[in-house]
């Protein structure tokens, strides 16, 4: 029996549903699902997924194909009662892209295919609309000459403009008939001058012509950089769903709209979306025309907005989740052209989430899983100052919430090289999927035209930036690289500031402020807290960044650096006069003007993680990064040190390394110069001893970076020990401590037995390990790193996702082999891949304790590390229990006693 391809749907004879999304895509497994529930669909047929990999592979399409399309059409003519490509009642129909995840507006779309001049005269004659026919024939002719025959769109909408400008109207809905039957000319006319080729006159030429393009359009810039960035696999490819049209455009008894169950920026349960009457889809899509919000469909078209309330709630209640819905009313009869899960920003998807527990539809694991954990970002980011001064220079739509400041500039190109390097912001008259790079790169996005529903409206609240759009009262002048609103003319690279939770747009940079996590917020990390295993840690080197992540749900530190302390100040002066020293009196001299300064910093960072662990990574950069450069730093130094430049000079020199980061750094300055590991651990248990004495609960892990050895932990170890002893004897008093590594270099993964037997904790530096593992520098592998991921070479940026395959195997033998020593060997990781939920998956998998990252990805870790738990609720945990951390109430008790 061959392979099929194409399967049907509508008209009593649907063959799919809704869990059939890899093979048919979400369109079409949409389109499938809603007629088989007995939601009013236009009846069609997808061709699946498979035939987009074998086309893309092969170049060819398989063998039965074109005989299982031909076969389709028949049954759509019998469905619809029209004849496709003639008669006297001619079948029209729309091709579609749909992958199996969503990438709106990424790919392609035609409507109205099958128009011809004796179609197009067949369908005026039976509409009796001479006006409606050539102007679906109109839109058919640009929108195929743009996707499939590669003649620019905005070289017909200025034939179009000159149009209207001819005939003195504003829409294009009051051109006449005769006005749009010449563009159908001047348009064919374009396509000759463009492409040397006639404009096809036959529709199967036109439906094949579609479906290559549909499918090529997988392949897109565009669309390529869409799945890269929302973490799509290249390998799915889309499906063609072929469609019977309905028409919007048949008077002011039709429409097209496009709505959401709930509001998509604030999760309010409301209708909410946009409309327009006498009008077809791309037209709500492109923001072309200014739409109607949804509400007004009650008094345009009554009839069919009850039947949409009715076809929206059924959605929502058969989904269990907030929907997205294109639809069509033709002639005062609603059509659903497609249904999916709504994308959402992340405040919405909070509430949707909990609300929808509260209303009993969905359970609080299943509210947990309905938020991805990188959504939580756009909570906690910085919002518009209210209290500040503001110069308001229009209002306009709040599409995508968040606040965004930066420099103007008005081309997507410009956005993507200047982003990298400075805040942009995006100003467009309307945004078109061609414009992704751009708005990828840009801070915020701001269009003169478009609603909620727009392009950029709905790419911008996936990506989770901030935009506004529709500024009607901003007079654009790309060719001048400027807008004007009233008087206040903004050129390019001066400064605005979105307001995305209000619309306003502001001039100049305006100060923002923290938002405040709402209870809504609360309650899902409470559910994510009661079924994750993996901790989550914080990096923080200062009393203020603890502070924070402790709000944030932290459970301790993971890493707090150091040498960051050295550079505040005078404290660098301190550092260069110790590593400069010459002889080890002057050395110790230097190391005891540090010692205060380091006990003072561990003092306040144990009072901020009152009864929490931190752990503190004693000295880790090469020398290299504290000296002074050039002659008149050194000069400088020199005077404060009172020594002479030329001698100062010559031991800088003699610091030079020709690759700092694998030179004489981490552990092996503390084996060269025992002194500043002996002053690092005075200064924490001292630090220790003083604030436990005020009531505080000190947790102290001492980790001793950059290992490759055992031997050289175990002379760490030893003089940690040995300081501990003495501190604690003087101050008549103990503090419970642990002496733990780094596992940063393969050789410490590959002996970690060993090393383990001078351990207390493991903690995983993946930046280092993936450098070491790699044999690469981060700072330098961003000249060949993009291409790499690009061009397949990687799957992903290696310093963003762990590499599974290497860093990661070393991260599960180093696990595995330590906790064969030590069955209660307590093991995390405080590199950035600690903030990024797919290393947090592995990381759970792999039996970590916790995970460590910056403040502000907490609570993004948090969910992810609930997510891992609920995809593998069967696991068997293999990390060993740490310590429940005290809950806020007992930390005030114990400050108040």
């Amino acid at each position: 029996m061959a392979d099929r391809y194409v399967y049907f749907f509508g008209a009593g004879q649907t063959e799919g549903s809704k869990d059939m999304k890899e093979l048919l895509g979400g369109k079409g497994a949409g389109l499938a699902e809603m007629a088989r529930i007995g939601v009013p669909v236009p009846p069609g047929f997808t061709i699946t997924t498979e035939v987009c990999r074998l086309y893309l592979r092969a170049g060819k399409y398989p063998d039965g194909l074109r005989e299982q399309v031909q076969s389709a059409l028949e049954r759509l003519e019998t469905a619809t009662g029209k004849t496709f490509g003639g008669g006297a009642s001619p079948l029209l129909v729309s091709v579609r892209s749909g992958a199996a995840f969503s990438m709106p507006g990424m790919m392609d779309t035609i409507l109205n295919l099958g128009l011809t001049d004796t179609t197009a005269a067949a369908l005026a004659a039976e509409s009796g609309d001479e006006r409606f026919a050539f102007d679906s024939y109109r839109r058919f002719v640009q929108m195929y000459a743009d996707v499939v025959l590669g003649v620019h769109a905005d070289l017909f909408e200025r034939l179009l403009e000159a149009k209207k400008h001819g005939r003195g109207v504003r829409e294009d809905t009051h051109l006449p008939a005769s006005d749009l039957r010449d563009l159908v000319g001047e348009f064919k006319t374009l396509v000759r001058e463009k492409t040397g080729k006639d404009f096809p006159e036959e529709p199967q030429d036109q439906l094949w012509g579609a479906i290559h393009a549909v499918f090529n359009s997988w392949e897109t810039p565009r669309a390529k950089a869409y799945r890269r960035i929302n973490n799509i696999s290249d390998n799915l490819g889309t499906a063609v769903s072929v469609c019977s049209m309905v028409f919007g455009n048949m008077g002011d008894d039709s429409g097209t709209g496009v709505a959401f169950t709930r509001d998509p920026s604030t999760g309010e349960r409301r209708l909410y979306g946009e409309f327009l009457v006498n009008a077809q889809g791309e037209d709500v899509v492109a923001g072309i025309r200014d739409p109607l919000h949804i509400d007004g469909m009650a008094q345009a078209l009554p009839g069919a907005y009850e039947q949409f309330l009715e076809a929206a709630k059924l959605l929502e209640d058969h989904y269990r989740d907030a929907q997205d819905l294109e639809f069509t009313v033709e002639k005062g009869r609603l059509y659903l052209l497609q249904t999916r899960n709504a994308k959402r920003t992340g405040r919405a998807a909070v509430r949707i989430a909990v609300e929808m527990v509260d209303e009993g539809r969905i359970t609080p694991e299943e509210a947990v899983l309905r938020v991805e954990p990188e959504q939580l970002d756009q909570l906690l980011h910085p919002m518009v100052d209210p209290d500040a001064k503001v110069h308001v220079l229009t209002t306009a739509l709040p599409a995508s919430p968040g606040a965004a400041s930066g420099v103007v500039v008005f081309n997507p190109d410009e956005a993507a090289e200047r982003g990298p390097h400075e805040p942009v912001v995006l100003v467009r008259r309307e945004t078109s999927p061609e414009d992704f790079h751009g708005m990828v790169a840009a801070q915020g996005i701001l269009t003169g035209r478009g609603g909620m529903t727009s392009h950029a409206a709905v790419v911008a609240r996936g990506m989770g930036k901030c935009c506004v759009a529709g500024a009607g009262e901003l007079v654009m002048d790309e060719g001048r690289r400027r807008f004007t609103v009233g008087d206040v003319t903004v050129h390019e690279g001066d400064w605005i500031t979105l307001d995305g939770s209000t619309g306003r747009v502001i001039l100049g940079r305006v100060p923002t402020v923290e938002p405040e996590p709402t209870d809504d917020f609360r309650r899902l990390m409470e559910w994510a807290d009661a079924v994750r295993t993996l901790r989550v840690r914080t990096n923080a080197d200062t009393p203020n960044d603890s502070a924070v992540a402790r709000r944030f749900g932290a459970e301790g530190i993971g890493l707090c650096r150091t040498e960051h302390m050295f550079f505040e100040g005078d404290r660098i002066d301190a550092v260069r006069e110790m590593i400069l020293a010459d002889g080890g009196g002057a050395r110790a001299i230097a190391v005891a003007k540090l010692l205060p300064m380091q006990r003072a910093d561990f003092e306040g960072i144990f009072r901020a993680m009152d009864g929490l662990p931190v752990t503190i990574r004693l000295l880790d950069p090469p020398l290299h990064e504290f000296l002074p450069h050039g002659p008149a730093e050194i000069k400088d130094l020199a005077r404060k040190l009172k020594q002479n430049p030329d001698k100062l000079r010559a031991r800088v020199e003699a610091h030079h390394e020709s690759n700092p980061m694998l030179g004489h750094r981490g552990c092996r300055l503390g084996i060269s110069y025992p002194d500043i590991t002996w002053m690092q651990a005075q200064a924490i248990f001292e630090a220790a001893v003083n604030v436990q004495k005020e009531g505080v609960r000190v947790c102290p892990e001492i980790m001793v970076p950059l290992v490759g050895t055992a031997e050289e932990l175990r002379r760490q170890r030893e003089i940690i020990d040995h300081v501990a002893e003495e501190v604690f004897y003087q101050c008549d008093t103990t503090v419970d401590y642990l002496v733990g590594t780094m596992i940063e270099l393969p050789r410490a993964a590959l002996t970690a037995d060993r090393i383990a037997a001078h351990a207390q904790f493991f903690s995983f530096g993946t930046n280092d390990l993936t450098q070491t593992t790699f044999g690469l520098s981060r700072d330098d592998a961003g000249r060949f790193l993009p291409s790499y991921v690009e061009g397949g070479v990687l799957p992903d940026d290696p310093f963003q996702t762990l590499d599974l395959d290497g860093v990661g195997q070393l991260v599960e033998m180093a696990t595995r082999l330590g906790r064969g020593v030590k069955a209660d060997l307590k093991v995390g990781v405080c590199g950035e891949h600690g903030g990024d939920p797919r290393s947090v998956e592995f990381f759970h998998r792999a039996g970590l304790n916790y995970v460590s990252c910056s403040p502000y990805r907490v609570p993004v870790a948090r969910l992810a590390a609930a997510h891992a738990a609920l995809k593998d609720p069967s696991r068997t945990p293999a990390a060993a229990p740490e310590p429940a951390a005290p809950s806020l109430e007992e930390v005030e008790a114990v400050a108040a006693d």
